[in-house]
């Protein structure tokens, strides 16, 4: 039993301390009302020229009430939100 015992323990260390990195990025979304354009990059298929305009669209029209409102941003569409929307909040 020892040593079966230790190879469990050693797996179950091993598999959490994966698993970290993993959950702090899923505390970490990025809020589309306050991130910065460098923050927005962050964001899959969203390079600076779109960043900026995500930025242009809340400062011309308001926050952003919903995450699906992200797709009102010119040439962002479904594809991209669905990329994204796990790792986006508006709160």
């Amino acid at each position: 039993m020892g040593k079966r015992f230790l190879k469990v323990v050693t797996c179950v260390v091993a598999i959490s301390i994966l698993l970290v990195p993993v959950y702090i990025m899923a505390e970490e979304k990025i809020n589309l009302n306050t991130a910065t354009l460098e923050e927005l990059t962050k964001l899959k298929r969203v390079g600076p020229a779109y960043a900026q305009r995500i930025i242009d669209y809340r400062e011309n029209y308001g926050p952003f009430e919903k995450i699906e409102d992200l797709m009102k941003v010119k040439g962002i569409g479904p594809k991209t939100f669905d990329a994204n929307k796990d790792i986006i909040t508006v709160e």
